[in-house]
């Protein structure tokens, strides 16, 4: 009985690590999604952002053989991320009019309201609770049986390490999306890495979706496989680091001390 709590402890330290990674990702979209409103208005749009955070990934919680089985659900959520995260990364790296762009992005979010970019912040919240709750449920499926008997379709056990996983996730949210606000103000550059991390978890939900049974394009176990997990938070890292490294910060820092 020992071994299994150990076991158990030890999933839930793995997990809360992960969920850690998944919702710095989602502070730091919430923080430049509403970056473009008034200061007043943007901590209104962020706390808004950070409770349907909790609302989805409770929801999801409840509906996790739902949302494991559909893969349209996934397949959704997939398509939002990469359209957000591509739709900015071409927009401000591949156009030849870059700063005509930029102005013209300017001018169209000084145009969409509050309640408008909240409702782009519900959409990426609900994308990033079906990617976290996904995760956490790869991960608590491969835990030993508990004595606890079943809850929500799952192991008593494995429905407690996902819950406290999540719980520890939205604890992150809520301190680490204030912090962000204030480091895009000094790190411009991460901006367009928040949204290459989009795309990228948007690929990991189309990698789940193309090995759902039902669709059967990737083998069934690829997504969990160690290798792939390897490869996706390898590629997370390093665009990270791109990002905090990049040349557009250190002009921004000069210009500001100019």
């Amino acid at each position: 009985m020992d071994s299994l709590w150990l076991e158990y402890a030890w999933a839930l330290l793995i997990l809360i690590g992960l969920e850690g990674l998944l919702s710095a990702d989602n502070a730091l979209v919430l923080a430049v999604i509403a970056k473009h409103l008034p200061d007043e208005q943007k901590k209104r749009a962020i706390n808004y952002g950070i409770i349907m955070a909790f609302v989805f990934r409770f929801a999801a919680l409840f509906a996790i053989s739902f949302i494991a089985n559909v893969w349209q659900v996934q397949a959704i959520g997939a398509a939002y991320l990469l359209y957000l995260g591509l739709k900015h990364i071409i927009q401000t790296r591949f156009s030849k009019k870059n700063k005509e762009l930029h102005k013209e992005d300017k001018q169209e979010a000084a145009g969409k309201g509050f309640w408008p970019t909240v409702g782009k912040i519900a959409l990426a919240d609900l994308a990033f609770a079906i990617d976290s709750i996904l995760a956490a449920v790869a991960l608590a499926l491969g835990l030993s049986d508990s004595p606890l008997g079943e809850f929500g379709g799952m192991d008593g056990g494995q429905f407690i390490v996902v819950l406290l996983g999540g719980i520890a996730g939205l604890v992150l949210i809520k301190y680490a999306a204030t912090w962000f606000v204030q480091l895009l103000g000094r790190r411009p550059a991460l901006e367009t890495t928040a949204y290459a991390i989009v795309a990228w978890v948007g690929v990991k939900l189309a990698v789940i979706t193309l090995a759902h049974e039902d669709i059967g394009l990737l083998d069934h176990d690829f997504p969990h496989s160690t290798g792939w997990t390897i490869i996706f938070y390898a590629v997370l890292v390093a665009v990270a680091l791109l990002g905090w490294f990049a040349p557009g910060n250190k002009a921004s820092k000069a210009a500001s001390h100019s």
